[in-house]
């Protein structure tokens, strides 16, 4: 009786002497080698086979090499990330850190604050095909018609650009903005300008009668125009100083590139040496619109990440069927009188044209390109072709008919 209330008492015992018969010692001394190997039959737990203990082994190896790996690659495996990531125990961030950043053409922000009546519509169509094809971030405007902006304005429409997607392209009618003064990243510039007055005549007709688009394209353009003003003589408007033909109407180019000054907008030696200045400073290229074809292959040299392949783009029949779709129509020659009258009212704006077509032709010299225009003369010589000789590119205005460009561009 004695005996089994003892086994009761330590089961296990098995006929050996129990090595703690009163209890475990003080500070917990280990039993002999015979108590473990009855204490650890009593743990069925711990009891496994050869093949579990091969999976440990093989577990403990694996969590090893990971290790190794771990430390050799700078973090875990990508794909236990992604893995974490879709099952969601984490986020991309917590364990890829903030992704590492794109690497960027150089510029990776380019602004062509395209002037009207300068062939910028030849330059949209081209920019949306390469856009596509290069895969930079052409970035437009519903705004066609502001060139002129206040400071909230400027401060805001800074601010849409800057925080674009790079490496963009932004390209809007509007005068010279100055990024580093509202703390903005200067971005560079390129724009492109063309002969004074047959700018102003491309624009005065244009307004009247349209392109080769449609008969009723003027009337969509200008419909509140009136029947006397729509046919109005140029050599009157000229002559007789309607305001349409004169200053500061005339005052056109030069503020593109004076910017968004007040005095940028009075005729004057101020504006015309603070657009220099610009010029200068701030655009890589300001090309010649008589000269297309050399101001494309200088754009793809100095811009390849944007222009590559664009001379051949221009070139192609098809888009040359596109751009005649857009030549102004019904133009007619001014009187010399009148030519001469217009030349001394766009005085500033002829020594600014002939200041940028002097660093242009610099810029074909070094670069291997022949100018065919020679020296230009102190007094410009005028010609003006009629309209069944002329043969500009797309034509433009500050209100742009983006949705035309849009619908050719989906053909």
């Amino acid at each position: 009786m004695k005996k089994q209330q003892q086994q009761q008492q330590h089961p296990g015992g098995g006929g050996g002497a129990d090595p703690w018969p009163r209890g475990a010692p003080a500070g917990g001394a280990p039993p002999g080698p015979g108590g473990w190997r009855r204490r650890l039959r009593q743990l069925p737990l711990l009891r496994f086979s050869l093949r579990d203990y091969g999976f440990c082994m093989a577990t403990l190896l694996v969590f090893c090499l990971g290790s190794l790996f771990y430390q050799l690659g700078g973090g875990p495996p990508r794909f236990l990330l992604d893995l974490r990531q879709y099952l969601g125990n984490s986020t991309y961030l917590d364990d890829h850190g903030p992704p590492p950043s794109k690497v960027l053409p150089f510029p990776s922000q380019v602004v062509y604050n395209r002037v009207g009546k300068c062939g910028s519509r030849t330059v949209v169509l081209l920019l949306r095909i390469l856009s596509e094809k290069h895969g930079f971030n052409l970035v437009t405007s519903d705004i066609h018609n502001k060139t002129r902006l206040t400071k909230n304005e400027q401060m805001e429409l800074i601010k849409n650009i800057s925080t674009a997607e790079q490496p963009y392209l932004f390209t809007r009618h509007v005068h010279f903005l100055n990024f580093s003064r509202f703390g903005g990243d200067q971005p560079v510039y390129i724009n492109i300008i063309r002969d004074p007055v047959n700018r102003f005549l491309s624009n005065y007709f244009f307004r009247r009668f349209g392109d080769w688009r449609g008969e009723q394209n003027h009337m969509i353009r200008t419909p509140s125009m009136r029947q006397e003003e729509r046919y109005l003589d140029i050599n009157e408007c000229i002559l007789e100083n309607y305001p349409e033909c004169s200053n500061p109407r005339l005052f056109y180019i030069i503020p593109y590139f004076c910017g968004q000054h007040p005095r940028c907008r009075e005729p004057g030696e101020w504006a015309l040496e603070r657009a220099k200045l610009n010029v200068n400073e701030n655009f890589l290229l300001v090309g010649i619109l008589e000269e297309l074809e050399d101001v494309l292959l200088l754009l793809e040299r100095f811009l390849p990440h944007y222009f590559k392949g664009v001379l051949s783009i221009y070139k192609d029949p098809e888009h040359r069927k596109l751009g005649n779709m857009t030549v102004t129509v019904r133009k007619t020659v001014p009187s010399p009188e009148a030519v001469q009258i217009l030349y001394q009212r766009m005085r500033y704006e002829y020594e600014f044209y002939h200041y940028v077509k002097e660093q242009f032709h610099l810029l074909k010299r070094k670069f291997g390109l022949k100018s065919q225009v020679s020296k230009p003369p102190l007094r410009p010589q005028f010609f003006i072709p009629s309209p069944l000789e002329t043969e500009e590119p797309i034509g433009d205005e500050e209100q742009d008919d983006e949705k035309w460009l849009e619908d050719i561009y989906k053909r």
